[in-house]
C-alpha cells in the first residue's frame, strides 16, 4: 500500500536557500482536526523559512523516529483500540514517504517510538496500554511483529492520572546498552539492559529510579557527554537532573519548569539539550504555555534557570532544534502551528523569528539531512 504525497514547487524557497543549508523537517500530528498525517517540509537554517514538500496520510501519527541512516521513519498510530507503529521509507531526492508496513504496538495509545543506534530495533511505548514493545527491523526497513512486550503494573497518588501504569517514553542510553522507560502512572523511570545483537531486554541491576509521589515522569534526555540525564515531570512541573553511569541514575537536583509564582497546572511536556550541550529547554502546556531555558554547568551537569518564554501559542508538545542549532521550533498543538524561534547560541535565549508553519495539531518534530 502506498502513501503519496503532495508535491509543491520550490520557487519561493530556492531563492532563500542561498542563505543557509536546507534540511527536511518532519512533523507528526493528531488527525482528529485538520491534519491528515505526517508532513514533510524543507527548512532553511539560514532564514528559518520552510515550504511544504509532501505528506503521508496516517491515523494519529503523533510521535516519530528516524533511523540512523535517515532512510526510514517510524510513526506511532496513537489510537485506543488499534494502537500501531507504521514504517516508512524516505526519499531524500523527492522528500516523500512511502509506507512499508504497519504492526500492532501491543497496547492502546502508543505515544512514543525510538530506534536503537544499530537501526535494527524499534521501541514503542503504549500510554494507556501500560506497556512497551520491541520490534525487529527487516532488511528493507519494515517492521516485523513485536519480539517482546513488557507490561508495567503499579499506580501512584494522583487518582485521575496515575490510576495505573502509563508508559510515556522509551529512551536508549548513549552507549545503546540500556533502555529507560518513563512511567507517568507509577512515578518511576524503569531501567532495562538491552542486547543489540538479539534484541533481548531484562531488568537492569538498578531496575528503576523512583520519582516523588505525584510527579508524573514523562520524557528523559541525555546530555551529549553521556554523564548526565534530565527528566521532565509532567504533573509536578519539575526538571530533575541525574548523574548517569552504567545504567544507573542518581538524582542531583530538581527545579521547577515554570516561572516563580506560577500556581496553575504545568502540564510539562518535552525536554531537550542543545546540540552544544550548554543549555536545556523544557515545554509546559496546561495554564503556562511556556518554554523554560536553563544553562548547564559543564563540570557538574547542574542547571540554572535563565528564562521562561511564551511559546506564542497553546499546548506546546514536542520541540526541536534545527540541525544548525540556529533555531528552535515548537509544535503548539492547540493553536495548529509550529512557531520558529531564533536561538542565540552564546546565551541560549530565544527570540521570535516571525516565521510560522501552519499545520493541524503538531505533536512531534524530527529532521533528516
Amino acid at each position: 500500500m502506498y502513501l503519496l504525497l503532495l508535491c509543491l514547487p520550490f520557487s519561493g524557497f530556492t531563492q532563500s536557500s542561498k542563505n543557509g543549508k536546507e534540511h527536511y523537517l518532519l512533523a507528526g500530528t493528531y488527525t482528529s482536526g485538520t491534519s491528515k498525517g505526517v508532513y514533510v517540509y524543507k527548512f532553511n537554517s539560514g532564514t528559518g523559512k520552510s515550504v511544504l514538500v509532501s505528506f503521508a496520510p496516517a491515523s494519529n501519527p503523533s510521535y516519530l523516529a528516524v533511523s540512523p541512516n535517515h532512510r526510514y521513519v517510524y510513526a506511532v498510530n496513537e489510537n485506543k483500540d488499534s494502537g500501531a507503529v507504521t514504517a516508512f521509507s524516505f526519499s531524500k531526492a523527492t522528500g516523500s514517504l512511502h509506507k512499508l508496513n504497519t504492526q500492532p504496538s501491543g497496547g492502546d495509545h502508543p505515544c512514543y517510538v525510538a530506534v536503537d543506534k544499530t537501526g535494527k530495533w524499534v521501541f514503542a511505548g503504549n500510554y494507556t496500554g501500560s506497556n512497551f514493545s520491541v520490534f525487529r527491523v527487516a532488511a528493507d526497513g519494515s517492521l516485523k511483529a513485536a519480539d517482546t512486550t513488557i507490561t508495567h503494573t503499579g499506580h501512584s497518588v494522583n487518582t485521575q492520572r496515575q490510576e495505573k501504569a502509563h508508559v510515556h517514553c522509551t529512551v536508549l542510553s548513549p552507549d545503546n546498552r540500556y533502555l529507560f522507560v518513563s512511567d507517568l502512572g507509577m512515578d518511576k523511570v524503569m531501567a532495562y539492559t538491552f542486547n543489540a545483537a538479539n534484541g533481548k531486554i531484562a531488568a537492569a541491576p538498578q531496575p528503576y529510579q523512583e520519582t516523588p509521589a505525584g510527579s508524573g515522569p514523562r520524557h528523559l534526555v541525555f546530555a551529549p557527554s553521556g554523564k548526565y540525564a534530565y527528566l521532565i515531570e509532567e504533573l509536578a512541573g519539575v526538571v530533575t537532573t541525574f548523574a548517569y553511569s552504567n545504567g544507573k541514575l542518581r538524582p542531583l537536583q530538581s527545579l521547577p519548569s515554570t516561572p516563580a509564582g506560577f500556581t496553575g497546572f504545568a502540564g510539562s511536556a518535552d525536554i531537550h539539550v542543545s546540540p552544544d550541550g550548554k543549555f536545556l529547554y523544557a515545554t509546559n502546556r496546561g495554564e503556562s504555555n511556556t518554554i523554560a531555558v536553563f544553562s548547564i554547568d559543564p563540570a557538574s551537569g547542574l542547571l540554572t534557570a535563565k528564562s521562561f518564554e511564551s511559546v506564542l501559542g497553546k499546548a506546546p508538545r514536542n520541540f526541536n532544534f534545527d540541525p544548525s542549532g540556529n533555531f528552535l521550533l515548537v509544535g503548539n498543538m492547540d493553536s495548529d502551528e509550529i512557531v520558529i524561534f531564533k536561538r542565540n547560541k552564546q546565551t541560549g535565549m530565544l527570540t521570535d523569528s516571525g516565521e510560522r508553519i501552519k499545520t493541524g495539531s503538531p505533536v512531534c518534530i524530527k529532521w533528516i539531512d
